[in-house]
């Protein structure tokens, strides 16, 4: 099914799509897997400013750097203009970067926050890093972002929570073949923790 796909694919016109979410939601392992499956430019914003010098100073605190995002935003631009191919963009902040009108699809990939925070901490997420990203997922930071740049015609929502990296770029394929809608509001997770009595214990108070 999906070699027939990526054929179908090819014969479209160049598209850009950006894959965004919080933190580990598997923003990278889909883009590059969805790239692979596509023929597709895969940019990975963590990568190319970290491998290419666009960023302006090390967040010390959160153990993050702080991307020029003038300078990443050309650089982006020009990676799209001289390719052919359509463009995987993967980073929380990929709307920031790309002019709206160029966008054709964003991707927001969810998790449920029990299971996020566990996938967190096993990456070495802790304090301020890790509440203030729990909390961005709860609040629906990047999809609220996505919306109000892109408009909400263009942004679609993937809970991941119970899924494997394949299934994702099924649901995202499917999606950019119109075989499946893009839809968004498919999740509630401050609704789930306040009807649990848990919401307390991942909206912390310490940044």
């Amino acid at each position: 099914m999906l070699v027939n796909i990526e054929v179908d694919l090819k014969m479209k016109r160049k598209l850009v799509v950006l894959v965004t979410g919080t933190p580990c939601v598997g923003k990278t392992s889909v883009s590059r897997m969805l790239a692979s499956k596509l023929n597709a430019v895969h940019i990975d914003l963590a990568e190319i400013v970290k491998n290419e010098g666009l960023y302006v100073e090390m967040d010390s605190e959160r153990g993050t750097l702080v991307a020029d995002m003038e300078k990443l935003s050309k650089r982006i631009e020009e990676i799209v203009e001289e390719t052919d191919k359509t463009v995987i963009i993967d980073g929380h902040y990929a709307m920031h970067v790309v002019s709206p009108e160029n966008v054709n699809y964003i991707f927001v990939l969810r998790k449920n926050p029990k299971k996020l925070r566990i996938e967190m901490e096993k990456r070495g997420y802790s304090g301020r890093k890790l509440w203030e990203n729990l909390a961005a997922e709860i609040l629906d930071v990047c999809l609220s972002d996505a919306v109000s740049i892109c408009g909400v015609k263009k942004v679609c929502e993937i809970d991941t929570t119970n899924k494997n990296f394949h299934e994702v770029v099924k649901e995202i394929v499917e999606v950019l073949e119109n075989k499946r809608v893009c839809r968004t509001g498919i999740v509630d997770w401050l609704g789930e923790l306040e009807k649990e009595g848990t919401l307390k214990d991942y909206l912390k108070n310490e940044f």
